[in-house]
């Protein structure tokens, strides 16, 4: 039971079920605003230099990137893992707290779940491009076909890749969209034009509210939710794994797939974090992303960098403890020191020590402060993929093969490309999708109110 005199309203100004429908679909039926346009303006503009990026990638070919014969992972896989880390928190927040019938998730659910899909069609990007000839791409695709025993190569981590992209997506896409049907249903009932009823009324799938559909939608809720629950561990152990089922130095542990799985959802949270007090500031929605909510994420967050610091110092001490010259040498003499030690200390700093400032409440209360901190969290696992990847191909077993990476302009665009993707799609969501799933909101307004006697329900709803 959610304890409100101890954890705080999670609905504030008194509201009642009418004043929530018309607070949460407002920025729907308003106005686009300026900044809007000029933030799709300029994520449209990142976006096309991503495509500009990939146009030159396929038809030139590969040799436009910075990658070698030896660091032959560069900027794309480093990305490609960013960006299912990402991912990895929408579901992981939706789903998870949904088994633990945690009430503060239904107003950061939604938001969180969109952030997922989108961030997963841009990871969706990297590997195909990363095959060098993206005109085949089928290839890694299992369908039954008419090249004799010509099947996918069921060791290759590019397939790997996709199963975990394709699978993740449509669990994810499903759950996203499953948990909109009933607000699309109260757009529907509430548009005034034609065309706006029409379209919603479409994506609501008929629905009435009735209670047969109210038992129907939240059974479906907790089955999709427990096939998701198993695939947030699964699918980001299987992107791990694209690394530990080899014997590069740096690679070759056990560690790797509770290692990135926390880190995904560490990650994710964080951009949970920058996503909300985005939408708190902009549309003001203080009423329903309070302070509770902001103040859980951060105590999450505080928790998972104890366990990312933990697995930073397992790492040394195994490789210190294994008494292996190669694994000595990459963390003591290409990490900790040597060319990539910035990048090393940048991600220790970044995700074990910075986000140890939420202990302290002052900090946890300031919507500044907790939207820099969830930056430099973002900045530090980005940093955290760099190292894992660059630092262990780029001195290996043999030192003649030793060489540096540095991204070209090709690169860096197609990342670029991929943030104007991921921004043009949030903007997209924030105008045309609820913020904030009505219908649940309303489901734990009496039971997290601190006067649930002032909320009246609505005759209007």
């Amino acid at each position: 039971m959610y304890k409100t005199e101890v954890r705080g309203s999670l609905i504030h100004g008194n509201k009642n079920y009418h004043q929530i429908s018309s607070d949460i679909i407002a920025p729907i039926d308003q106005p686009i605003p300026l900044w809007w346009k000029a933030a799709f303006g300029v994520s449209m503009l990142a976006l096309l230099y991503g495509v500009i990026a990939i146009y030159i990638t396929v038809t030139v070919g590969i040799g436009t990137w910075g990658v070698n014969n030896s660091v032959a992972w560069g900027w794309e896989i480093i990305n490609f893992v960013w960006w299912i880390g990402i991912g990895h928190a929408g579901t992981a927040f939706s789903i998870f707290l949904l088994i633990l019938r945690q009430k503060w998730r239904t107003s950061i659910n939604r938001a969180a779940e969109a952030m997922t899909v989108v961030a997963v069609g841009c990871a969706a990007l990297f590997p195909g491009i990363h095959m060098g000839r993206i005109w085949l791409a089928f290839y890694i695709f299992p369908y039954p076909n008419t090249r004799g025993p010509l099947w996918v190569n069921y060791n290759s981590p590019l397939f790997w890749d996709f199963i975990a992209i394709s699978a993740y997506l449509l669990i994810s896409a499903s759950f996203w969209y499953f948990g909109m049907v009933p607000d699309f249903a109260t757009i529907r009932d509430r548009a005034t034009s034609k065309v706006k009823k029409a379209v919603y009324g479409f994506f609501a799938f008929g629905w009435t509210g009735s209670t047969k559909e109210w038992l129907r939608y939240e059974s479906l809720s907790y089955v999709l939710g427990g096939i998701a629950a198993v695939l947030v561990v699964s699918v980001h152990s299987i992107v791990s794994t694209d690394f530990a089922s080899s014997v590069i130095p740096g690679w070759h542990t056990t560690i790797f797939p509770p290692y990135f799985v926390v880190g995904a959802i560490f990650s994710g949270f964080a951009m949970v974090m920058t996503l909300m007090i985005i939408i708190r500031k902009l549309y003001k929605f203080q009423d329903y992303i309070t302070d509770s909510h902001l103040n859980a994420i951060a105590k999450i967050l505080v928790f998972i960098s104890l366990i990312m610091g933990t697995a930073y110092a397992t790492e040394i001490f195994i490789a210190w403890y294994s008494g292996s010259d190669y694994e000595m040498f990459t963390f003591f003499r290409n990490r900790i020191t040597g060319d990539y030690a910035f990048q090393f200390w940048a991600m220790v700093i970044c995700n074990a020590f910075i986000p140890q400032l939420f202990w302290f409440k002052k900090v946890r209360k300031s919507l500044t402060m907790a939207f820099i901190i969830s930056i430099f969290i973002n900045i530090g696992m980005w940093y955290e993929r760099f190292n894992i990847i660059v630092t262990s191909l780029s001195k290996d077993y043999l030192p003649s093969s030793w060489t540096t990476y540095n991204p070209t302009w090709v690169e860096i665009g197609f990342y670029i490309g991929t943030l104007g993707m991921f921004v043009a799609g949030v903007l997209l969501f924030f105008k045309y999708i609820p913020m904030i799933a009505i219908s649940e909101v309303k489901g734990v307004l009496k039971a997290t109110t601190l006067n649930p006697t002032d909320n009246k329900i609505s005759h209007h709803e």
